[in-house]
């Protein structure tokens, strides 16, 4: 192993980028048998040696790179054939003691902690809290050269429109339509349209009135991102009837290193803006 923290000694000033706050700062393995473990090889495909194992739920993984490598540049401008003749992804992790390292197939892997995603590991968000601090999300870059990855963004996007429920909260006067609201959420374009022509019903629900339940965002499982459009999905349950409400996001070019916002909403038969 000691030989394997030496290759990843080598490796750090080349994936640095990646590593120093372009995304996630923590993976955890995922789809693996609790009687099972991941395998760990020596290169980027099945055909690798294995040189170790992770545990079927290993945490605080960290990753050094992903082939096939593509910036968020390089995703948007590929076409849907183009990425689907793409090769399975495979990821560089490491443990964070440097002890276990080498390659495992991305399928097997999410991220770790949801806050990371949002507020980085700078401390600045505690569990305990019971109030989201959306001042502290990070922009989530992508153009420029601290671009996030398409795998980092979908879930960044996920974790976003999770935090736009959390932070609605009508006994306290927080509403996503106040064209105040903090400045983490929406699109230039979606903020100047709750200016000019504020919705008539909750955009998060897709009604006036509300009795019932939402379901916890997920990425579309058709097509989470294309061309750089994320596409993230909530189930509504309104007094009795269900719908998906549809959040679509992209970088906001009106902003430096477009920073990834939602940019439409959209329930059964209608959308806003």
């Amino acid at each position: 192993m000691a030989a394997i923290a030496a290759a990843f000694a080598l490796l750090a000033s080349v994936a640095q980028a990646e590593i120093d706050g372009s995304g996630p700062d923590a993976w955890r393995v995922t789809g693996v048998a609790p009687n099972d473990v991941l395998n760990v090889r020596m290169g980027p495909g099945a055909g690798y040696p294995v040189i170790a194992t992770f545990a079927h739920d290993q945490r605080e993984l960290q990753q050094i790179t992903c082939v096939p490598f593509y910036t968020m540049a390089h995703f948007s401008a590929m076409t849907e054939a183009e990425l689907d003749a793409l090769p399975p992804r495979w990821c560089l992790m490491r443990t964070a003691d440097l002890a276990t390292a080498g390659w495992v197939a991305q399928r097997y892997l999410i991220v770790d902690f949801d806050d990371d995603i949002l507020f980085g590991n700078s401390g600045a968000h505690e569990e305990q809290e019971e109030v989201v601090d959306v001042e502290k999300i990070l922009p989530a870059p992508t153009t420029g050269p601290q671009a996030w990855s398409g795998d980092d963004l979908i879930e960044h996007a996920r974790a976003l429109v999770a935090a736009l429920y959390d932070y609605d909260d009508h006994g306290v006067g927080l509403s996503h339509r106040d064209p105040s609201a903090p400045d983490v959420f929406f699109s230039t374009g979606f903020r100047n349209a709750l200016r000019s022509r504020p919705p008539g019903a909750d955009l998060l629900i897709g009604a006036q009135d509300f009795q019932g339940s939402v379901s916890e965002p997920v990425p579309d499982p058709d097509q989470p991102m294309f061309r750089g459009m994320i596409t993230i999905n909530v189930e509504v349950e309104n007094f009795g009837k269900t719908h998906t409400a549809v959040f679509r996001l992209r970088g906001d070019a009106t902003r430096p290193d477009a920073p990834l916002r939602i940019f439409r909403i959209e329930h059964d038969g209608w959308s806003y803006p």
